[in-house]
């Protein structure tokens, strides 16, 4: 079966892009895994691995444009990803001549849409992030009270205080100094989480945050699933919201989200009395367009595959320079 991808980054949070629709017939679970392992490994993996796949699909009975699927290096599969979905936006919006649409995620059918650019040559797609939960189901975790807002968790840190929440996928979230930010406690925590422990029996995604200034944050985080990457779509929609909530910031002001891979633009909205959702902007980058058989992708034949570069890294190497 002949495959065409792209290597796409969001934040350099970065993924396989695969439309399943336009094959001969969807992967099996076995191929999506053969794929992943093969694909993503940063020691053996095609064009120096990725954070996952994401794999377009057919939506079954709904009004949105595809569905979206989000598969992580590890194997396990993501409720959502802020930074994936803007480049999944982007490949849709440009395949089928739309600015905006809905896309179809594992509990939501989110709205997206193409937004100005961030910088010169830089594909900016903004994306609807929600729905927001804070109850202990949601995560899930096991604690005395329903929810954990600005608390100390005493397992965890004796001075840190804690936030968590579901948007859709779990966060847990500190705001930090600049040396905590970086230091070795960030991850003894994220590991001791998402290991065996008495809180969340699924693990969860782990941000610090320094506050930089009004409406300025700087965003850290360990996926879960991944360890320490680039960017988290969803983590640094999670922290707006905590920074909106916490630090009295303006509901539909534009925060400006610094991270190790760059820099998004968000917007926290008060829906009613008690909820609320996020939008996420930021670049959708096409580093690579690929094609080859799926055989020799899952089995590593990697100078079978043909690889063509674009510029887009470059200009996005730019960008960074500039926002630094």
């Amino acid at each position: 079966m002949d495959i065409s991808m792209q290597k796409v980054h969001g934040s350099e949070n970065d993924f396989f892009l695969i439309d399943e629709t336009q094959l001969e017939r969807p992967f099996t679970d076995q191929e999506i895994d053969e794929l992943r392992l093969s694909l993503c490994d940063r020691e053996t993996g095609l064009l120096n691995g990725a954070d996952g796949l994401l794999l377009v699909e057919e939506v079954i009975g709904g009004e949105s444009l595809a569905k979206m699927r989000v598969i992580n290096s590890d194997g396990s599969e993501a409720s959502m990803c802020g930074n994936g979905l803007r480049t999944v936006a982007r490949y849709l919006a440009e395949k089928y001549e739309r600015e905006s649409f809905t896309v179809e995620t594992m509990f939501a059918d989110l709205k997206v849409r193409r937004a100005p650019n961030l910088a010169e040559k830089i594909a900016t797609y903004q994306v609807e992030i929600s729905p927001v939960r804070f109850e202990a189901e949601a995560i899930p975790m096991r604690t005395k009270n329903n929810t954990i807002i600005n608390e100390v968790i005493s397992e965890l840190s004796s001075d840190l205080k804690f936030s968590v929440v579901a948007v859709p996928n779990p966060h847990l979230i500190a705001f930090v100094d600049h040396q905590t930010l970086m230091g070795d406690e960030f991850e003894r925590i994220a590991t001791y989480v998402n290991g065996d422990n008495p809180i969340f029996s699924d693990g969860i995604n782990v941000s610090f945050v320094e506050v930089l200034g009004e409406n300025n944050i700087f965003v850290r985080t360990f996926e879960r699933g991944v360890g320490f990457t680039s960017a988290c779509g969803t983590a640094m929609c999670a922290s707006s919201l905590m920074y909106v909530l916490l630090y009295e910031g303006g509901f539909g002001d534009t925060i400006t989200v610094k991270n190790t891979g760059g820099m998004v633009k968000t917007v926290v909205h008060e829906e009613n009395s008690d909820g609320y959702w996020m939008e996420l902007i930021g670049n959708a980058t096409i580093t690579h367009q690929l094609s080859g058989t799926l055989s020799d992708l899952t089995e590593a034949h990697f100078e079978k595959v043909n690889v063509k570069e674009t510029t887009e890294q470059a200009d996005y190497e730019v960008f960074l320079k500039s926002i630094k």
